[in-house]
């Protein structure tokens, strides 16, 4: 059965949507990962992301996000993929996308403007990477960013 959405929003009804955009950044053969903490509370290996604000491009929230959240200034050498999933919040199916990019640090002290959000932070080679990344979008984004 196929779900009806909205003429206007082109949403499902009862599903929110949000849009995200983030970074993998690269330096000497390793990624930058971060901690957070999940919906559940669980502590989380992860990339840099986070939400578009009103007017911002997903390139302006990548540079954005990642700098809130690492402490560097970044820049984009190029496009990754967009990742697509939904899960529940507070009973609320929500419909995410989120528009990844490759990035190389340009500067800044490596100290997150966010300590609120970032449990902890560290380069990580590829293989570290796969073994403590569980989101399978993460998996997925390092298998691409991985490719030659």
């Amino acid at each position: 059965m196929k779900m009806e959405r909205s003429p206007v929003t082109g949403q499902q009804p009862g599903c929110d949507a949000e849009h995200s955009a983030g970074g993998v950044v690269s330096e000497g053969g390793k990624v930058l990962l971060i901690r957070v903490r999940n919906l559940e509370g669980a502590e989380v290996w992860t990339f840099p992301k986070g939400h578009l604000e009103a007017g911002e491009t997903p390139e302006a929230a990548a540079v954005r996000e990642v700098a809130e959240e690492t402490g560097y200034d970044c820049e984009i050498t190029g496009k990754l993929f967009t990742a697509e999933y939904s899960f529940l919040r507070n009973g609320r199916r929500v419909r995410k996308d989120v528009r990844w990019y490759r990035m190389e640090r340009r500067g800044g002290d490596g100290v997150p403007r966010t300590p609120d959000e970032i449990v902890d932070m560290k380069w990580a080679s590829m293989e570290e990477a796969r073994a403590v990344l569980s989101y399978p979008s993460d998996l997925k984004l390092i298998e691409i960013f991985a490719r030659p």
